[in-house]
């Protein structure tokens, strides 16, 4: 670790040098000023540990000399450093491991009933209010970009654009199978069912990083269908985008303007490609699946709601909170930040940074 801190440091130091000289022209002015702002930080921490580091070992000195006037002083001191030293090195750990660049994009986020019938469409609906109310406590703009309704006042399926400070890097671990256990309305008897959804947690995708030629797209218009009142029945405001290359259909209908059920769809499409290239990537890439908390695959059951039992219980980190109920109402931190801790500390062992 140390042999690359220095390495760091000698980068930063022939930045700045750099940066001094009269010659240099703007672009160049700009990709060093970038490019040292990125290591800054590190450096920062690094030099602070050496300091911490001297110091504590002269606090030592002074301790081995045996002089009793100085000892108690010179115990306190280097505890005090000693304390600071690790809290700077775990610092230190954690800038030095690779940045994920999509923790500062909004997400789409997908909620799909699964196996369950009615009560899977409406445990879709429950999820939709616990991702809302959570997204509401932090400031975020919901818009929901498509759903389809079930007979049951539930949700078959729903997609939503959350927008605000690093949404991705809080929802990311979401993805996969959230399952159900409660005894749904239509239940005369009393027994217990099991239903799922799948939920997705898309990155946004921009026009600049997914290039979408009009040739390989399909687009279809068509009259929307359910609740709407006569305007649905007279006018095709509905979308279907169909990508050729790879066989993704987006269907839009929840606007009654065909151009803004197009833009919604078009961003859909966006975000999904993005997420087919990521998945590429990190499938070729086989430390990087060991890093992560779960595959994200959607068949993974990652969550359990217990309903009778008034408990949510994640099991890629074994957590079980016996709250179901504040949960349900956005009340979700606790379980993120564990995800968020357990995924660092795998990252750590995976960089070889938790010695």
């Amino acid at each position: 670790m140390f042999d690359k801190l220095e390495a760091i440091e000698r980068r930063y130091i022939h930045l700045e040098e750099s940066l001094i000289r009269p010659n240099l022209d703007g672009e160049q002015t700009v990709k060093l000023s970038k490019e040292r702002a990125e290591i800054e930080a590190v450096v920062k921490a690094y030099r602070e540990y050496k300091t911490v580091k001297k110091s504590l070992n002269e606090a030592k000195e002074i301790l081995d000399t045996g002089d009793k006037d100085f000892a108690e002083m010179a115990r306190e001191e280097f505890n005090q450093l000693q304390e600071k030293l690790k809290e700077i090195s775990q610092t230190l750990k954690l800038l030095l491991l690779p940045s994920d660049s999509r923790d500062a994009k909004n997400v789409l986020l997908e909620i799909r009933a699964g196996t369950g019938g009615d009560e899977a469409t409406l445990f879709c609906a429950d999820l939709l209010r616990m991702y809302s109310r959570y997204s509401e406590k932090r400031g975020w703009k919901i818009e929901m970009l498509s759903s389809t309704e079930s007979a049951r006042g539930g949700f078959k399926e729903v997609v939503l654009l959350i927008q605000g400070d690093k949404v991705y890097s809080r929802l990311k671990f979401e993805m996969g199978v959230h399952r159900v256990q409660r005894v749904p309305v239509t239940e005369a008897s009393g027994r217990i069912h099991t239903s799922a959804c799948t939920v997705a947690v898309l990155p946004e995708a921009d026009e600049i990083e997914i290039q979408i030629s009009p040739a390989d797209l399909r687009i279809d218009t068509f009259r929307a269908s359910g609740a709407g009142g006569q305007h649905v029945n007279r006018t095709d405001s509905a979308v279907r985008i169909t990508h050729i290359p790879s066989g993704m259909v987006i269907e839009c209908q929840d606007e009654r303007s065909q151009h803004k059920n197009k833009d919604r769809a078009m961003k859909m499409l966006r975000s999904r490609l993005l997420e087919h290239m990521q998945h590429q990537q990190d499938a070729a890439r086989s430390q990087d699946r060991k890093m992560q908390v779960g595959s994200g695959d959607r068949s993974e059951r990652i969550r359990t709601y217990n309903f009778p039992q008034g408990r949510v219980t994640d099991h890629r980190i074994n957590l079980t909170l016996y709250r179901l109920a504040e949960a349900m109402e956005g009340d979700i931190d606790d379980i993120l930040d564990g995800l968020g801790t357990h995924y660092t500390a795998e990252q750590l062992k995976a960089h070889k940074l938790n010695e």
